[in-house]
């Protein structure tokens, strides 16, 4: 359609308006992390989906959308409490753009009014934590339970729906503190309750076993 036919055509050209209007809106990208910042918890994204330039002729060039700067790191978190990993770079993430412009807001926190008019800007973006493409999924996720694990399954805490909580290392566990059990501990077969050990003190007129601990 040239330049008259489309002057002509009011529904077309409007469309096209509408079409250019929300190119320039942005919601969510998927991205990859390029740089972290805990002290900050922001982290520099490399959004994964190209821009399209078109020239007057008409031909498409493919190009990467700028880095993302100052990215909010989302971990999940509430009531004081957080749960933290430890993001990498090369890790996927997906970018989602406030509607307004969060600068105020990020900086002193509580309710502040737009330090800028933008909306819907590259300049405003959560990091969200978990979205995988395909080469990088996980294999071997629980259908029956919540699990917290590495990504190749050989270590995780899970937690099944009738209340039993499976705990799979390769290596140890290390515990820092007292452990307090109001039930019994088994290591393999042997009880730590009701365990006994055969009396071997020489010249004792006693032989078998000891009694449980006490």
């Amino acid at each position: 359609m040239d330049r008259d036919q489309l002057l002509n055509d009011q529904e077309e050209a409007m469309r096209l308006m509408l079409d250019g209007r929300q190119a320039g809106i942005w919601t969510a990208i998927p991205g990859i992390i390029q740089s972290i910042d805990f002290d900050a918890m922001t982290v520099e994204v490399q959004p994964s989906i190209q821009g399209q330039i078109e020239d007057e002729d008409g031909n498409i060039t493919l190009v990467n959308l700028p880095l993302l700067p100052d990215v909010l790191l989302c971990f999940p978190s509430a009531g004081g409490f957080t749960i933290t990993f430890p993001v990498q770079i090369g890790d996927e993430v997906l970018v989602i753009f406030s509607s307004r412009c969060i600068d105020a807001w990020f900086q002193v926190g509580g309710i502040q009014p737009p330090m800028e008019s933008r909306m819907h800007d590259l300049s405003d973006g959560f990091a969200i934590l978990g979205p995988k493409s395909l080469p990088k999924v996980i294999g071997g996720i629980s259908s029956t339970g919540v699990q917290i694990r590495n990504d190749a399954g050989t270590t995780y805490i899970e937690l099944s729906a009738d209340g039993k909580i499976k705990m799979v290392t390769p290596t140890e566990i290390d515990i820092t503190g007292d452990l307090k059990v109001s039930g019994d501990v088994i290591a393999g077969t042997v009880s730590l309750k009701n365990h006994t050990h055969p009396i071997s003190v020489p010249s004792t007129p006693f032989t078998g076993n000891t009694g449980v601990p006490t």
